[in-house]
């Protein structure tokens, strides 16, 4: 069990529910403020929810750790460390820190769970950045083992090692970004692995079934235990070279997104929630991937904790 500390957490929403869960587990005790009351009030609920679908025997006590508050002031007054989980918009973001800052004790850290938005566009108006960092959770942020912790041109040494310390302290698998860039390391990688898969369909070299299917059931069942880079030193990294050489010219490299992802936007396929994307779903397909999807990651989480 972690040594019990004080933080808080902006935003009670998706995120936010999963990264309060992960931190009250851990033995810390949280106060957790949303604007929306609505979202505020069910928490407990969610995150009781949550830990049932995990087998969790220690509901009540989870739940005792977090507390709810009712303003930015009140949630983050004497935490240690604050995790900021509110919609993907700039400005908001940037008026939740200036609140936070105005309101946290001076050695406070100050994170941002963010997938798309630079962590330095978000703390550059801060009076003290060095204190300030990326935390991105992946979603479901309980299930997920990863959070890529990443520093700007500001952040301080101790801060990243502290946030380090206390994700692993969580039970969570933290990895350091050295720089902000877009997409950070995970984004990053599943969008190249998206772009090719889209320009195969487009080009007519597949469907988008096989495209999936190739993946899971091929190369996918290694990367959980077996990364690319591990991979390339297994087979060789002369043999990397020649792959390279003789396919590399040929993969997608377009800059901006796909006309044919484009299309499907333009003409309402939105995937799932619409009924088609690059697949038709009836609602019961798609229900189906979704209860697949959660009880793999559940299955794993029991897995990796014993």
């Amino acid at each position: 069990m972690a040594v019990q500390r004080y933080m808080a957490v902006i935003g009670a929403g998706l995120m936010g529910h999963s990264i309060a869960l992960t931190f009250a587990r851990a033995g810390n005790c949280l106060r957790v403020f949303d604007p929306s009351p609505e979202s505020l009030a069910s928490l407990h609920e969610r995150v009781g929810a949550s830990l049932r679908a995990l087998g969790a025997a220690e509901i009540d006590a989870v739940l005792d750790r977090i507390k709810l508050a009712d303003s930015i002031p009140g949630c983050v007054k004497n935490a240690s460390f604050v995790t900021e989980a509110t919609p993907e918009n700039l400005e908001l973001k940037r008026s939740v820190f200036a609140a936070v800052e105005a309101s946290a004790p001076a050695n406070c850290i100050l994170a941002s769970n963010t997938s798309v938005i630079p962590i330095t566009k978000i703390m550059k108006g801060l009076k003290d950045p060095s204190r300030a960092l990326g935390t991105h959770w992946w979603n479901p942020g309980h299930l997920i083992p990863l959070v890529e912790l990443i520093r700007t041109e500001w952040t301080s040494e101790e801060a990243v090692q502290r946030t380090y310390a206390l994700l692993r302290e969580a039970g969570k698998t933290p990895v350091r970004v050295e720089k902000d860039v877009p997409g950070f390391i995970g984004n990053r990688l599943q969008h190249a692995l998206w772009r090719e898969a889209i320009s195969l369909v487009e080009r007519g070299i597949c469907d988008a079934e096989s495209v999936d299917t190739v993946i899971k059931s091929c190369f996918g069942r290694r990367l959980a235990v077996l990364g690319p880079l591990e991979n390339a030193d297994l087979v060789g990294t002369d043999l990397t070279f020649d792959i390279h050489q003789n396919v590399l010219f040929d993969l997608e490299s377009r800059q901006g997104p796909s006309p044919y992802l484009e299309r499907l936007v333009a003409e309402g396929k939105l995937g799932m929630k619409t009924g088609q994307g690059f697949r038709r779903w009836t609602p019961e397909e798609a229900q189906a991937v979704r209860d697949k999807v959660a009880s793999h990651l559940v299955k794993l989480d029991g897995i990796l904790s014993d």
